[in-house]
């Protein structure tokens, strides 16, 4: 999975998916059949043929542009699926260009665009999170526990650099993972090395470590693509300070003599273990079948709201600018990580030049998407590829895990759950924890009704502290008594 860039750092081979292609042809004349257009009589059908051969050509080149193919995996995720909704605005958007500066869209049905639009987006995602729940249903084992992944900035856009680059992604792609480069050159800011886009000089790099930071990302290694002598000996001096004050390695290419000396564990990172003895607990048979349901009222949710999701997409890019949506590095089912998404309220700690913004960082749009939850709509993404599931615990950062997770990781985690309508942030982390495990071992379709309708009201109310709180009693809440406030 590909680490995207942080907030403030807001990239063609001509490769196609068979069914991709497929279903950029199909999509067009069914939606102009689905709308009754008369375009499809054997008299006008050079009009329906332009509209289709346009719509066709239209949507390959935003599967070129976004790379939708790589999504085409087992390992689909939500920035694939958000790849795949900007490569359809795209190809809505050429579509209705062209055709209006050829024929100002006569016998084209003005809402033809929209239908076609749902049905290549949702056919496009649909297909991907098929694939990705094939495989997860072909492989019943337990998942294999999997080393820490370490996160690694280079410094020095050189071919040393790039070749050491593709040295790890052969040694360990899954173990050691590039999330920045930087290069004291200005020329090379905004290129490409090895794959991996140059943010800016050495300059900026206590910004973007403090920014992957913020979005659940710990920088476990600095790499200098050079000896101690390879940057200027004041810029050398800063980065050993800085790797100092943030506990991160440093190294440098020439004296690794082998990638053995990569072995030091991240301070931060990696599947938080499951205890054998729990994970022999039963789950009851419902939280196995819900995958299911979540999959296909996700997919409902997400067309139903989709004018919403434009709606809020563009307050936000006027209010906080680009990118539109936040993602942080949450810890997962069995342990492993993913990274949530939502929309932004904040605007970014430092500008592109790598200087702090002391100004306020939110606005009363950002509060009211924060009050009224909004903010997770992005998140029936992550249940629609599998991530999460619409009712569960809530995902935690690696380091607020509670002392005993593994109950709670049995599962998949929740855009609401029981603990969220039973105190939501006023609650401790054990309080948390206890009433998650209550849920786990008690959940039921009738119970995730309950917790549906109490987060209404919680998204209306407010977050309110009550009795449910207290971990040693936590056990003992009956879903036919309502909890008590305290006093």
């Amino acid at each position: 999975m590909r680490v995207p860039s942080p907030a403030s750092r807001g990239s063609i081979a001509i490769r196609f998916a068979t069914f991709d292609v497929f279903w950029a042809f199909v999509a067009p004349w069914l939606a102009l059949w689905i709308r009754g257009a008369h375009v499809l009589s054997v008299a006008d059908w050079p009009d329906a043929t332009l509209f289709c051969g346009i719509a066709f050509a239209s949507s390959l080149i935003g599967f070129l542009i976004f790379r939708i193919r790589e999504g085409m995996t087992h390992l689909f995720s939500v920035h694939d699926a958000l790849d795949v909704a900007k490569a359809v605005l795209l190809a809505e958007f050429v579509t209705c260009l062209v055709l209006f500066s050829m024929t100002r869209l006569d016998g084209i049905p003005r809402s033809t665009p929209l239908i076609h639009a749902l049905l290549l987006s949702a056919g496009l995602v649909s297909a991907r999170a098929f694939l990705r729940m094939a495989y997860a249903d072909v492989d019943t084992s337990p998942p294999a526990a999997k080393g820490p992944v370490e996160h690694i900035i280079v410094i020095g856009s050189n071919r040393l650099s790039a070749l050491y680059i593709g040295l790890l992604r052969a040694y360990g792609r899954e173990r050691y993972r590039v999330i920045a480069l930087l290069d004291e050159r200005p020329e090379m800011a905004g290129r490409s090395i090895a794959g991996f886009r140059v943010f800016g000089p050495p300059s900026h790099l206590v910004p973007v470590i403090e920014e992957f930071k913020e979005h659940g990302i710990h920088t476990d290694r600095i790499i200098v693509g050079g000896d101690a002598n390879f940057l200027a000996p004041e810029t050398t001096s800063e980065i050993r300070r800085i790797s100092r004050e943030y506990d991160i390695r440093l190294d440098f290419i020439p004296q690794l003599i082998g990638l053995d000396a990569l072995q030091a564990l991240p301070v931060e990172a990696g599947p938080v273990p499951v205890r054998a003895s729990t994970a022999r607990y039963a789950l009851p048979r419902y939280l196995i079948v819900r995958r299911y349901v979540d999959f296909c009222v996700s997919l409902l949710l997400i067309v139903a709201l989709l004018p919403l999701f434009a709606l809020i997409s563009v307050v936000v890019l006027l209010d906080v600018g680009s990118p539109v949506y936040f993602w942080q590095r949450r810890v997962g089912m069995d342990g492993q990580s993913f990274q949530m998404h939502k929309f932004r309220t904040l605007r970014p700690s430092y500008d592109g030049k790598g200087n702090p913004i002391s100004s306020k960082r939110t606005s009363w749009v950002g509060e009211f998407l924060r009050r009224s939850r909004l903010d997770e709509l992005p998140q029936l993404l992550n249940v629609l590829v599998g991530d999460m599931s619409l009712i569960g615990p809530r995902p935690l950062l690696p380091h607020d895990q509670p002392a005993d997770p593994t109950l709670r990781l049995m599962v998949r985690p929740g855009i609401t759950g029981w603990a969220q309508v039973n105190g939501g942030k006023l609650l401790t982390p054990e309080e948390k924890n206890a009433l998650d495990e209550w849920y786990v071992r008690h959940a039921s379709p009738w119970l995730d009704l309950k917790i549906l309708g109490l987060t209404v009201v919680f998204m209306l109310a407010g977050e309110r502290e009550t009795a449910a709180s207290a971990p040693d009693h936590a056990a003992a809440i009956s879903i036919e008594q309502p909890s008590k406030r305290l006093a």
